[in-house]
């Protein structure tokens, strides 16, 4: 009878080769209409949103407003990840709420969601790490949360080599500086704010921003969230804490 474990495995295994298949013709061109409709974003609103994922990346290195967090503690992966799937369930229904009265207030409270999903959306990074046993008070730990916020953002491209900046996280993470601001953040951010979150951008069109804030937050924090889980999945099978799984077809 194959364990949860066994299960988890397999899906690592599946997802992991999903992060390393090249861009296919529908993420071209889901990335072509992407850029499109960032043209119609004046530059003031592009410049505000920067600014604020500058301000977001620097509150999530530097800062202590999500990393008071304990490491939990679990007797089974099971029980571990029934409690994750909930808490994502409560970050998606409290973000879909949220984008949706903001979303029918126009643009500039539109505006104002924009920053309030990016704090939701940390909180519930910073929970799910503790929940699988990590020390978010590691300034280490809260890169590889950013690695995973850029991972479930980018495009194919993108996410493919964010991946492989993931693999192995706990040997490259030892050969960090121990200090924070030894590391060079600011080109990390830089790659960071480029590749997340275009599809937030139509919340800000006129007529649709209500049914675009409460949809697209709830299949954001989703997709964050998943993420996350087979992140977190990826570390306990480097530490062998998950079955050996036989290779998979890619196709």
């Amino acid at each position: 009878m194959r364990t949860y474990e066994d299960t988890v495995s397999r899906e690592l295994r599946q997802w992991q080769i999903k992060m390393q298949k090249p861009p296919s013709l529908g993420n071209k061109v889901a990335k072509n209409v992407q850029t499109r409709l960032n043209r119609l974003i004046p530059d003031k609103v592009h410049q505000a949103v920067t600014a604020t994922i500058k301000q977001m990346t620097r509150a999530v290195l530097f800062g202590s407003e999500f990393t008071t967090r304990k490491k939990e503690q679990y007797r089974s992966l099971a029980m571990r990840e029934a409690v994750v799937k909930e808490r994502i369930n409560f970050y998606k229904k409290t973000g879909a709420v949220e984008g949706g009265v903001t979303g029918a207030g126009g643009f500039w409270l539109a505006m104002a969601d924009f920053p309030i999903l990016l704090g939701i959306k940390m909180k519930m990074l910073f929970e799910i790490a503790s929940h699988y046993g990590h020390d978010v008070e590691d300034y280490r730990e809260r890169l590889y949360i950013l690695h995973i916020f850029q991972l479930a953002f980018s495009s194919q491209e993108r996410r493919k080599e964010v991946y492989q900046q993931m693999v192995g996280w706990d040997k490259k993470c030892a050969e960090l500086p121990p200090d924070i601001d030894q590391f060079d953040w600011y080109q990390f951010q830089q790659e960071y704010r480029d590749y997340i979150d275009l599809a937030k951008m139509a919340q800000l069109l006129p007529g649709v921003g209500a049914a675009v804030g409460l949809v697209v937050n709830y299949r954001l924090i989703q997709r964050l969230g998943e993420t996350a889980m087979y992140a977190y999945r990826m570390r306990l099978a480097d530490r062998a804490l998950l079955p050996a799984t036989p290779s998979l077809p890619e196709h």
